[in-house]
């Protein structure tokens, strides 16, 4: 039998703009009728036709809600667009790094390999029937659609009169491996549904000295705990920590992914994974157990990461610093050296004092993994991070939330290898407090403040802007609020000329920046129908010992100070308070 391909006429949907996470909506949006068919055949239109025709293509996703009949919509309409083959893992379920990984390191058992992706992930965000849904297109190089792709998608999205599909396609099976095959009007027709976790843990050994952590793992001073939130991750937590590194199955929390996340919200922060929280014994009781040594939780699609250490918290800012400093001697896979490193603007200058000690090349860059991504694929970046808990490297083109875990664990086990039969292991508190002697600490908290009116956030930015341009008015107001402070030296808007490609990103955050290496940030985020968001980063570096270590709020007090008095903030936002300390 030969599947028919059917010209379905359709009309354009507003508001199809994928983001750099691609395009997110609710649930109910996504279910209307032609809506994600759209979507999916714009991006095949916006596409050159050797990344259609004839090409494979990888569509898997985060388990969410609603995923489930996607992949097979997606499968009928690239079917129809003369697509040769689609691989699935199995379930639909593969984590954004492990699609990076499927696309740069797979080979199809007839040779083939991967051109790009569908993901069906809206990471952090909640899953179930009214919640949200997503779908991003990954390139060649594992990484998301640049810019340039993503404009034109959209621009399609508004003209679109028809598309493709091959409605008599029988749904494949997604829950069994094996390849499916079918004969179209072009000719043959597959879908290779495989193991979601087989190419991503064999990435894993050969970056990381497996033997070595799971020595760690199984000394009985060390114990552990990993909490997937019902995301993606517990599709590859019992393969890597329990089979191949030894763990106990009982160091597993919330590790069977769900559609709906187990009704929570997918986001590894202090507010969202509340059960690793109190086992680590930073919940707001305390429990009579000891807690493990060492926690870590992942988001919805496992791209994120939070690392714990037994009543400790480690700054995704610290985190990203830690590993880069102690790359080279615990992970096999840098052994010959960083090529160098980079953060996200916002994300405090902790990687910055590691990069000028070890003198590696370091670069600042807008939000957005793109931007990382193109530094890698030049060869000039091995190690990134944001301070949204994204931590990476350069062995896919996605933050990657299990790396992070297995570069602490790799550190750890490093740092205790001739200690294991000792009195007491070195733990991850001892680990960042040697970093804060050796590099000087970065205080570092974010004060967001959310739906605020969209008119009264452009007035208070646009007040900063003109503020910037006199230093002397800006000092007179920062002492007048604290004598304490240092002097600001430099006040600017952060825009970015990309070293690869040349491209120019602009207003992407207002900067204070104070003599003795503290900054103040001021960021404008999504003006949704909800009004917008302001963001405040502030930070404070302190290189006296005998000040390191103390409660961030308290040693971040007077520069808080200093940005509500210098923003205005409650005059123009009306807010006495942020909606959400992080």
């Amino acid at each position: 039998m030969v599947f028919k391909v059917s010209k379905v006429p359709t009309t354009p949907f507003d508001g199809q703009k994928p983001g750099t996470s691609g395009l997110r909506k609710k649930v109910k949006v996504f279910i209307q009728p032609h809506y994600l068919q759209n979507f999916v055949q714009s991006t095949f239109n916006a596409l050159t036709s050797e990344k259609v025709r004839g090409a494979t293509l990888v569509v898997s996703g985060d388990g969410r809600y609603y995923s489930k009949d996607a992949i097979q919509i997606i499968i009928k309409i690239s079917a129809a667009n003369g697509v040769r083959r689609v691989w699935v893992g199995q379930n639909g379920l593969l984590s954004t790094p492990a699609v990076s990984a499927v696309i740069r390191e797979r080979v199809g058992a007839d040779g083939s390999k991967a051109t790009g992706a569908f993901i069906l992930t809206a990471s952090h965000n909640p899953g179930g029937p009214n919640e949200d849904f997503g779908i991003k297109y990954n390139m060649e190089n594992g990484g998301p659609a640049p810019e340039a792709i993503t404009d034109k998608i959209f621009e399609t999205t508004k003209t679109i009169t028809e598309y493709l599909i091959a409605d008599d396609l029988p749904n494949v099976d997604i829950s069994a491996t094996g390849v499916s095959s079918f004969q179209g009007p072009e000719g043959q027709f597959d879908v290779d549904v495989f193991d979601s976790a087989i190419d991503y843990v064999k990435l894993m050994k050969s970056i990381f000295d497996f033997e070595l952590i799971s020595k760690l793992l199984s000394s009985p001073k060390f114990t552990f705990c990993y909490d997937a939130l019902h995301g993606v991750a517990g599709a590859y937590a019992n393969r890597i920590f329990v089979e191949e590194l030894g763990a106990q199955e009982s160091s597993l929390l919330n590790c069977v992914p769900k559609e709906d996340f187990g009704g929570g919200h997918p986001d590894p922060n202090l507010t969202y994974a509340k059960e690793l929280v109190a086992r680590m014994g930073l919940g707001k009781s305390n429990s009579e157990v000891e807690p493990p040594e060492f926690g870590a939780a992942a988001d919805g699609d496992a791209d994120r990461n939070m690392i714990l250490g037994k009543r400790f918290f480690v700054t995704p800012s610290d985190s990203v610093a830690i590993i880069a400093a102690n790359a080279v001697d615990a992970i096999p896979y840098f052994s010959s050296g960083l090529k160098g490193v980079a953060r996200s603007m916002p994300t405090s200058a902790a990687l910055d004092v590691v990069a000028k000690h070890l003198n590696l090349k370091f670069f600042e860059v807008p939000t957005g993994w793109k931007f990382f991504g193109n530094l890698m694929d030049a060869g000039l970046c091995s190690v990134c991070g944001e301070e949204s808990f994204g931590t990476g490297s350069d062995h896919i083109r996605e933050k990657d939330g299990i790396w992070a875990v297995l570069a602490w664990l790799s550190i750890l086990a490093y740092k205790n290898k001739d200690n294991l039969n000792g009195n007491k292991l070195v733990t991850v508190e001892d680990i960042v407090r040697q970093h804060w002697a050796s590099y000087g600490q970065h205080y570092y908290t974010r004060y967001d403040y959310e739906n605020v009116d969209a008119g009264a956030a452009k007035d208070l930015m646009a007040y900063l802007v003109k503020l910037q341009s006199s230093l002397d008015e800006i000092n007179t107001i920062v002492k007048g609020a604290r004598s304490d402070v240092s002097n600001v030296v430099n006040a600017d808007e952060f825009e970015y000329k990309d070293p690869v490609d040349g491209s120019i990103s602009k207003h992407q955050g207002i900067r204070f920046l104070f003599e003795d290496g503290s900054r103040l940030v001021f960021r404008l985020s999504g003006t949704g129908s909800e009004g917008a968001t302001i963001r405040l980063y502030i930070e404070q570096y302190e290189k006296d010992s005998s000040k390191i270590g103390r409660d961030s709020q308290e040693a971040l007090a007077p520069l808080v100070e200093v940005a509500l008095k210098l923003s205005k903030m409650q005059e123009f936002t009306g807010r006495s308070a942020p909606t959400v300390i992080t």
